[in-house]
């Protein structure tokens, strides 16, 4: 898209982007999650390796995202746990190297606040799961390149994905929590 042409549209109240094509920027993005440990804390990692294509409708309830992301790229800054996730107890990174998440709806909630459906698929096993979205806004940087930002966030039960493994705790509940928290933040670029 040239310089003079406008890289914005008025939406239902929203300023969003034009139809298109727009890649994850892989140095503005974070694909996170939290898991319970030993049902006191938090443990907090990310996947450093994923890649997203949105592709951006007419109609914005139109548009569709699909990703990919490294198994073996997870990260909580821990050698030996990170090792224990990457193995066939957990993520098992040899036989299913890439976790996928393709949208299948969008609904729009309330002002820059969306649903994205879709279903996500860990350890060879797809589950449908809904995303809260929030749209951060849409510009074009100094170098002339088009991009909006976004932030989403969902829980799963990782036992539904076959993620099993556990410890019971002498005190009582389990080494991991079944509930996991995904958070995504990101910015998109639009492809020429």
């Amino acid at each position: 898209m040239t310089s003079t042409e406008s890289v914005t549209r008025d939406w239902d109240g929203l300023t969003i982007p034009t139809a298109g094509t727009y890649l994850l920027d892989a140095a503005h993005k974070r694909v996170g999650f939290v898991a319970r440990h030993m049902m006191v804390s938090k443990v907090r990692g990310e996947f450093a390796d994923a890649t997203a294509t949105i592709t951006v409708a007419e109609d914005p309830l139109q548009s569709a995202v699909s990703a990919t992301i490294q198994a073996a790229s997870i990260n909580t800054a821990q050698a030996d746990r990170d090792g224990h996730l990457r193995s066939p107890e957990f993520l098992d990174v040899e036989q299913f190297p890439t976790l996928e998440y393709r949208s299948t709806a969008v609904k729009s909630r309330d002002g820059n606040e969306f649903v994205l459906l879709g279903d996500l698929t860990i350890k060879g096993v797809t589950r449908q799961v809904e995303l809260e979205v929030e749209f951060e806004g849409v510009g074009r940087t100094p170098f002339g390149t088009d991009v909006f930002g976004f932030t989403a966030s969902t829980e799963i039960d990782r036992e539904e994905f076959g993620l099993t493994w556990n410890v019971a705790l002498e005190t009582g509940g389990v080494l991991v929590g079944k509930k996991i928290k995904i958070e995504i933040e990101g910015e998109a670029v639009r492809q020429a």
